[in-house]
């Protein structure tokens, strides 16, 4: 096995053991990423000689036993999350040359262990997209397919690892954008909680459905990231105080006699796929194995998730976009008067879904409007968090496909919104309610494209989700 292919606990245990540097390691990496990125088109920025340097450093806190668990293991992070004096686009061209002067919780967190980060990962503009198509920085390939998406819109973090150019990755996920890429590209992917994981220093989409997390080789190395990157934050008030488990020891318990349930809603809803359908249900079936208790359940509110969704969202959106302006930071057009250079800046630097969002979203909002759809939207999205928290009562977890469909062609939905907006119908509704939701590979279609397994817990039920699924792959 090539280094780059190690996951973090065997990275660590080659480590500590002295086995290869950190050097080695993040050389690795980085000799992948030059042979592949150009194909698949993961990175938009590279971060090859400071990564050298942190590899070094990490080297040396090794040597002295001042090891902790992600010293010298290199990872990459999507562009849409800051880190501290490297470039930081979010995919969209009005931010091309925009250097963060500060980091994200999350980021610090790893990189205050002696993580290694080998550079920032192309994305849908500001998590505008299920496809990685609307980057500003050309689409992200699907590493089974090169002609086909990787997901999105945390696409470049999912190939980055399903490529072995890092060992892991951390991307944001609104209405899928973890969990979605990961089925894609046949990896595991996390959603936290709402609350769960700090969002300061994210790029805002959607305030109240934005949330952080890992993507990996397996489920056990998202649950050592979970043990590092969850926990309340005080520049986010949106973190809770509860007490965070230890992931990495509750997913070794046994899930004999856990109760996971079966919506049969979504596996009826629009899209969806037969061969997508067959292989989740065999997985869900082959989970008696394990000696679980499966419960057909009933979410019928969960239909209306995508609707609400895409008003929530872009209303949201066009609140958050309102700061790239093209003054404050960033790239400025030329222009004749102040409107000018608004309207030019804002006109280059966002790809047509970022329009597109912020006009729908502007429109909800607006007077005469507002109560017909965004007061709506929320009466309906408080419909279907009470639909989950009634299942929740008699299961533990809920199974269900990640995707409707598997990986497609580059290009072939971009010209139909609708149909790419369908492309969130598995993972809205977990969103919607702030629930955590975790993608697992469950099979590969005849074509050999990577389908995923969706496992959703409570609210802040992280433990029970992983537990499941690193079940299903050590089984």
């Amino acid at each position: 096995m090539n280094l780059n292919e190690l996951t973090i606990r065997q990275a660590r245990e080659g480590l500590d053991n002295g086995d290869f540097s950190s050097v080695d390691l993040t050389k690795a990496c980085l000799d992948r990423i030059n042979e592949r990125n150009g194909k698949i088109n993961a990175f938009i920025t590279v971060t090859e000689k400071q990564a050298i340097a942190e590899a070094k450093e990490a080297d040396k806190k090794i040597k002295k036993g001042e090891a902790e668990l992600l010293t010298g293991i290199p990872f990459a992070t999507k562009d849409a999350i800051n880190v501290v004096d490297i470039r930081s686009t979010g995919g969209g061209k009005i931010l091309d040359n925009y250097i963060s002067p500060f980091e994200s919780t999350v980021i610090s967190k790893i990189r205050s262990e002696g993580a290694v980060m080998v550079g920032k990962t192309n994305c849908d503009a500001f998590g505008h997209g299920a496809s990685n198509e609307n980057s500003m920085y050309g689409p992200v390939k699907n590493p089974y397919d090169l002609e086909r998406v990787a997901g999105g819109s945390s696409g470049g973090s999912a190939a980055a690892v399903a490529d072995n150019m890092c060992i892991f990755s951390i991307g944001e996920d609104t209405g899928g954008s973890i969990r979605q890429p990961a089925s894609l590209c046949g990896i595991s992917g996390l959603r936290p909680s709402y609350g769960r994981n700090s969002r300061y220093g994210i790029m805002p989409m959607a305030s109240s459905l934005d949330t952080v997390g890992p993507f990996a080789k397996n489920v056990e190395d998202v649950a050592l990231l979970m043990d590092v990157m969850a926990g309340q934050d005080n520049k986010d008030a949106t973190t809770v105080s509860d007490a965070v488990p230890k992931y990495s020891e509750e997913i070794k318990k046994s899930v004999k006699g856990m109760k996971v349930g079966v919506p049969k809603e979504y596996f009826e809803l629009e899209g969806m796929e037969d061969e997508t359908k067959e292989i989740v249900m065999k997985q869900i079936q082959d989970l008696k194995n394990l000696g679980v208790e499966l419960v057909d359940v009933s979410l019928p509110y969960i239909k209306y998730a995508v609707a609400v969704y895409y008003i929530v969202v872009p209303s949201e959106d066009s609140s958050n976009m309102g700061r790239l302006d093209g003054i404050r930071y960033g790239v400025q057009a030329e222009g004749k008067n102040l409107y000018d250079i608004y309207a030019k800046s804002r006109a280059q630097g966002f790809p047509e879904e970022v329009k597109r969002r912020i006009m729908i979203g502007t429109y909800a909002l607006s007077a005469g409007y507002y109560d017909a759809y965004y007061k709506k939207a929320q009466k309906v999205r408080t419909l279907i968090i009470k639909d989950f928290e009634r299942v929740f009562e008699s299961v533990d977890c809920i199974v269900a496909p990640t995707s409707p469909f598997p990986a497609f062609k580059i290009g072939e939905k971009k010209d139909d919104v609708l149909a790419m907006y369908l492309a969130d119908v598995c993972t809205c509704p977990a969103s919607v309610a702030g629930i955590p939701g975790l993608s697992v590979p469950s099979g590969n279609t005849k074509l050999g494209l990577p389908v995923g397994l969706q496992i959703m817990g409570p609210r802040l039920g992280e433990a029970k989700v992983l537990q499941l699924g690193h079940a299903i792959q050590i089984s």
